[in-house]
């Protein structure tokens, strides 16, 4: 037996489909051993749902290399963090002045998408006040009004209406414009400034400043609508999509064979529950009943995947796989091995099943993928789990925002390049296992 295995694993190197399909399967797995590492589970859970990460991200940005590419120069996000920019300070009685000057250059020909000032301010009973102003290369000030901060504050300098009627332009546009330019702004390259003039009434309170200049681009990924960096959902669903697909596969496949098995050799009333429970089960609409968990139940990918496979294991493969079970039955060496006195699990299991698995390996390894699908439509239809980052989850948010027809592309075709790619690898290596453990296939 293991040299009919070695012997078929090596005929694989003759089908350049097989060597490319185990290409892109050995990158999947190596991609998923990765993300596991590099970005751990309870960490991929804090950057998706939230936190602190998301307020420093643009919203709908594209990625970079798609920018790139098209030979632009769209502008990537700068966080000035005021612990980092020069602060000067001046104590009086009961308190202190600060000054934080938060400096960027500024060299993108495109106007960035956002301006938002993150204020974090500590005391024990009188708020700070700050006193907000822009400095541009040119050397002209504009005066954006002040306010008392009472804890952690975003000032969103982008909404900021008031200035918006001053400067004829939306705030991130007029403070980085040209003064002449107002009909058709161009940016003013160079040096600008937010400098933060704050008055703290306490002797021990303190003022930190942060100036979040968003960008148009972002990582390799681009972001959504909640500011969210979308590789995070690419490379751990990754490891999420075969998980459930091998799991599902394996579950259903092993579960089916072994009743199968078991139908075969015992026959009689055995034989006929078995068949009756696959042809009642067969007629059973998979999509439709997971519809009804999801919606009624629970939409968790482990629930998901136990009803998975329950409904699987009275599958139509029970009666594919009685057919090829029947002629092993009435084989000599099974006579041999019951008259040596060999236990019914011992026959099933080790004179039955093992003779049809390697022309099992082929639609087992295709129906990994199957599942790898049907997880990702459930998330598409609203049915996956809240909680993990998937590709159907990001295509379920992709098209709860229009994201097609706002022209954010890549939130689509990055996850459905994967799944695509997905099923082409097993369904590549499948083929070329059917062709070499297949007799019938072995010659075409």
């Amino acid at each position: 037996m293991s040299g009919r295995w070695s012997q078929g694993l090596a005929q694989l190197r003759r089908y350049p489909s097989a060597v490319v399909g185990m290409g892109l399967i050995a990158l999947l797995v190596a991609l998923s051993i990765y993300t596991v590492f590099a970005i751990p589970y309870s960490q991929a859970l804090d950057l998706w749902r939230g936190g602190e990460t998301w307020r420093m991200h643009p919203v709908n940005a594209r990625p970079v290399w798609v920018d790139r590419l098209a030979g632009g120069d769209l502008p990537r996000s700068q966080i000035i963090s005021g612990s980092r920019s020069p602060v000067e300070s001046e104590p009086f009685e009961g308190g202190r002045q600060k000054r934080i000057e938060l400096a960027f250059d500024y060299d993108s020909s495109a106007f960035p998408s956002e301006l938002n000032l993150f204020l974090d301010a500590r005391f024990a009973e009188r708020e700070p006040f700050v006193r907000l102003s822009w400095h541009t290369p040119d050397g002209r000030e504009i005066h954006l009004g002040g306010r008392r901060v009472t804890g952690k504050d975003r000032v969103s300098i982008s909404q900021d209406w008031n200035l918006e009627r001053r400067l004829g332009l939306v705030p991130h546009v007029g403070l980085l414009a040209e003064p002449d330019t107002m009909e058709n702004p161009v940016v003013q390259a160079g040096r600008h400034a937010l400098v933060v003039e704050a008055v703290l009434f306490e002797e021990d309170a303190a003022l930190d400043a942060d100036l979040a200049v968003y960008g148009r681009v972002h990582g390799l990924a681009g972001t959504d609508h909640q500011r969210r960096d979308l590789m995070v959902a690419l490379m751990w669903g990754t490891p999420i999509a075969l998980a459930f697909g091998l799991l599902a596969a394996v579950g259903t496949t092993i579960t089916t064979l072994i009743i199968a098995a078991t139908g075969v050799w015992f026959g009689g009333w055995v034989d006929a529950v078995i068949q009756r429970l696959t042809e009642v089960n067969i007629i059973l609409p998979l999509l439709p009943i997971l519809v009804m968990v999801g919606t009624l139940y629970s939409t968790s990918i482990w629930v998901m995947l136990g009803v998975v496979i329950a409904l699987g294991i009275f599958s139509a493969g029970i009666k594919m796989y009685r057919a090829m079970l029947l002629p092993i039955r009435e084989a000599p060496y099974v006579e041999a091995a019951r008259a040596y006195g060999a236990g019914h699990a011992r026959i099933i299991l080790r004179y039955m099943i093992p003779r049809i698995l390697p022309v099992l390996i082929p639609t087992f390894v295709t129906l990994i993928p199957t599942f790898v699908f049907l997880e990702a439509s459930l998330a598409l239809l609203g049915l996956g789990d809240p909680v993990l980052p998937t590709w159907g989850k990001v295509m379920n948010d992709a098209q709860a925002q229009s994201a097609l027809y706002h022209g954010f592309y890549y939130w689509v075709l990055a996850p459905a390049a994967l799944l695509m790619l997905t099923g082409l690898g097993f369904a590549m290596l499948g083929f070329a296992l059917d062709r070499v453990f297949n007799p019938r296939l072995r010659n075409l």
